[in-house]
């Protein structure tokens, strides 16, 4: 079940004037499921990415890394199969769809970016993946992001989609976004596919550095069951033909929307995990760094046995400040430490507080919705990021997954 997560309103997904999309049902592991996206970038489009840093990546990553030195025409994205562990076999298939897309564009095979997401250790149906390509791009139309977000689903329960409008100095620019992922969620990167694209004007340069800026405030701020993908991609793209976003301010605005629908689209990740119930805010304040702080906070969010105690609205504090004990901070003063759930401060100087009453502790993790948060007092940095609880039904999702 996803929580609190209704789907997307087609009616709010903005165009983006220079990217097209088309989606099409190659029959990839499933037949009658849209499996298969194409993504089509005006002339001079500029395009930026993060990629996951897991040392088995998938083919699809490799040759999307090495793409991204050309211009970029198209992007072609397939679910079903993740072309991940699949030697040089994976990369020969990957780079045949590249250059069948290519062919049918009239554009070259290295301004094709391939991206696939599924199975592991299992060959690309490259066959299956040609065929429907024509059939992708006959539907290619600005105003199929909806269409695009069902089409990169696995075992996400609803699409992921969402638009912001800002105001520049030369005029408005929108930012339309698209994301799937459930499982296999951890930085870096968060285990997902997003595409994000404006048709405000960036540089290449500026686009790489906003890229990662990004991402690190959206979507390596997310874990769902700490399990790094092969496969992991977010793509920034700039279309060029709306506004030039020239100013150091017009950049700022514009990277602002950009994190709005980027966190959007993470957060959707989480309240889609798979089996959860709980969507869980942690934060981790007045550490000495951000990187402490968050260092503390993926040690309380990966637990497997915090995430079962949310699960049960159990308030089982041991597991939480243990979590924190062993997140591996140099000169933790545990005697300084608070905890509160909510608003509930539960544990005081490292240990229960006096007045903690149980009761109140389950009330706050009953919630839908609740936050953990963390009071380090040994300095003013802090950090946030969000997980979900585990469940039974993360159980039986996983063990079906490949039947």
């Amino acid at each position: 079940m996803a929580v609190n997560l209704p789907p997307p309103d087609p009616k709010l997904l903005c165009p983006v004037p220079g990217v097209e999309l088309g989606v099409a049902m190659a029959g990839i592991k499933k037949p009658n499921r849209k499996d298969l996206l194409v993504m089509r970038l005006a002339a001079g489009a500029a395009v930026a990415g993060v990629f996951t840093r897991n040392r088995f990546c998938a083919a699809p990553v490799l040759l999307a890394k090495k793409h991204l030195r050309h211009p970029v025409r198209a992007l072609v994205v397939n679910t079903g199969n993740a072309n991940a562990g699949t030697g040089k076999d994976g990369l020969q298939r990957a780079l045949t769809v590249c250059g069948a897309l290519a062919a049918k564009l009239q554009s070259r095979p290295v301004e094709v970016l391939p991206f696939s997401t599924g199975v592991i250790m299992e060959p690309l149906p490259v066959e299956r993946i040609i065929a429907g390509l024509p059939a992708a791009i006959a539907d290619l139309r600005a105003d199929n992001w909806l269409s695009a977000a069902q089409a990169i689903m696995t075992t996400d329960t609803v699409p992921k989609a969402c638009s912001r409008k800002v105001r520049l100095s030369g005029g408005a620019a929108v930012v339309t976004g698209i994301a799937k992922g459930a499982g296999m969620i951890r930085p870096d990167m968060a285990t997902m596919l997003g595409f994000v694209a404006t048709d405000a004007k960036v540089s290449g340069a500026a686009l790489r550095r906003m890229a990662k800026s990004v991402a690190d405030q959206s979507f390596n701020c997310v874990t769902v069951d700490g399990d790094t993908s092969t496969n992991d991609a977010f793509m920034l793209i700039s279309s060029g033909l709306g506004v030039d976003a020239r100013s150091e301010k017009d950049r700022k605005i514009l990277e602002q929307a950009i994190v709005e629908v980027s966190r959007q689209l993470a957060q959707a990740i989480v309240r889609d995990g798979e089996g959860a119930t709980k969507f869980v805010t942690v934060t981790v304040e007045r550490g000495r760094s951000e990187a402490e702080c968050r260092k503390i906070a993926y040690a309380i969010a990966h637990s497997p046995l915090v995430k079962t105690a949310f699960f049960a609205s159990d308030p089982n504090l041991g597991r939480i400040l243990a979590a924190i004990g062993y997140a591996g901070i140099r000169n933790l003063d545990t005697g300084r430490v608070d905890l509160y759930l909510d608003d509930v401060l539960v544990a005081k100087a490292g240990a229960r507080h006096p007045s903690y009453v149980e009761e109140h502790g389950v009330k706050a993790m009953q919630k839908p919705e609740f936050t953990v948060r963390a009071v380090l007092n040994r300095g003013k940095a802090a950090a946030t990021l969000w997980t979900c609880d585990l469940s039974f039904d993360y159980v039986k999702i996983n063990a079906e997954y490949r039947t």
